[in-house]
């Protein structure tokens, strides 16, 4: 999120991307050959662009990954995103140049659900932004947050749903992420950061109902005193949103950004069929 509010920024590089219905109708077979990365500019102008690309578009190290003509490099301080794509379901150009500088990085990742499939790292959860865009020509400084995730199955095999937010504080982070599992069972992920890194697990704040999406998908939050509010809607999709609230963490107010996932949404076939438009497959 920029400094001012006006703006948000989402950048996420898939090896394998979950959300594809080319992987799923694959038979799940071969991650690499299902690579994208998804760049989506909230505010004006807003753009959004999700290209999937095959096992021959990659080139990765131990620094360094390529998915087509984007490219991400970390340098021992900073994460450096080279980003060249084309917005769907209107064509144009999306380009420039990102950069994510942490404040700390976390020890570890936490795994969330019972088997150890899935496991998530928020590597700075309190970070710098500057986005130098090209195409179309923008530029702002901001507030960001880091992680990975990677797991050995599709989502939908161990998850029902979940919500998920970020706050930024004085001093760090908050994240709270509350999982519900395929088996019924649950999991809450309650979490402070400091400023280094460094994860503090708070009391989980009291449940704050949040007003279904306009594709009717419920969707909840956590607020010290119970209460939540919606400022912006980022992504409204049938199995997924993303929001700019308002709420109060550990003492302050704070704006989170928030998402909620319904995977049993997202498995249904009508669905999968609405995805091509939104994420084309590149043909080499």
């Amino acid at each position: 999120m920029s400094d001012d509010g006006r703006h948000g920024l989402t950048i996420i590089a898939f090896l394998g991307s979950v959300f594809s219905p080319y992987y799923a109708w694959s038979g799940w077979r071969d991650p690499l050959d299902h690579c994208a990365v998804n760049v989506v500019l909230y505010g004006s102008p807003g753009r959004w662009a999700m290209t999937e690309r095959r096992r021959r578009s990659v080139i990765r190290d131990a620094r360094s990954l390529a998915i087509g003509p984007s490219s991400l490099e970390w340098d021992g301080t900073a994460l450096r995103i080279r980003v060249a794509e084309v917005t769907a379901p209107l064509p144009s150009r999306l380009t420039g140049t990102i950069t994510v500088r942490p404040e700390g990085m976390t020890p570890g990742p936490f795994t969330l659900d019972a088997e150890g499939r899935h496991r998530w790292w928020p590597l700075a959860p309190a970070s710098r932004i500057e986005v130098a865009l090209e195409r179309p020509s923008l530029r702002w400084q901001g507030h960001a947050y880091f992680d990975t995730n990677d797991g050995d199955g599709p989502l939908e095999e161990s998850f029902r749903s979940w919500t998920w937010s970020r706050s930024s504080l004085r001093r760090g982070a908050a994240i709270l992420y509350d999982v519900l599992r395929r088996d019924g069972t649950r999991q809450n992920l309650s979490l402070r950061f400091d400023p280094d890194g460094t994860p503090r697990p708070i009391e989980p704040p009291i449940p704050a109902a949040l007003p279904p999406t306009l594709w009717r998908l419920p969707r909840a939050t956590r607020s010290d005193d119970g209460a939540a509010a919606v400022l912006r809607r980022f992504e409204d999709a049938p199995f997924y949103s993303r929001s700019l609230l308002s709420a109060r963490i550990c003492g302050e107010p704070v704006q989170p950004v928030h998402e909620a996932l319904d995977l049993d949404r997202f498995r249904h076939p009508l669905v999968r069929l609405m995805l091509p438009f939104r994420m084309p497959r590149a043909a080499t």
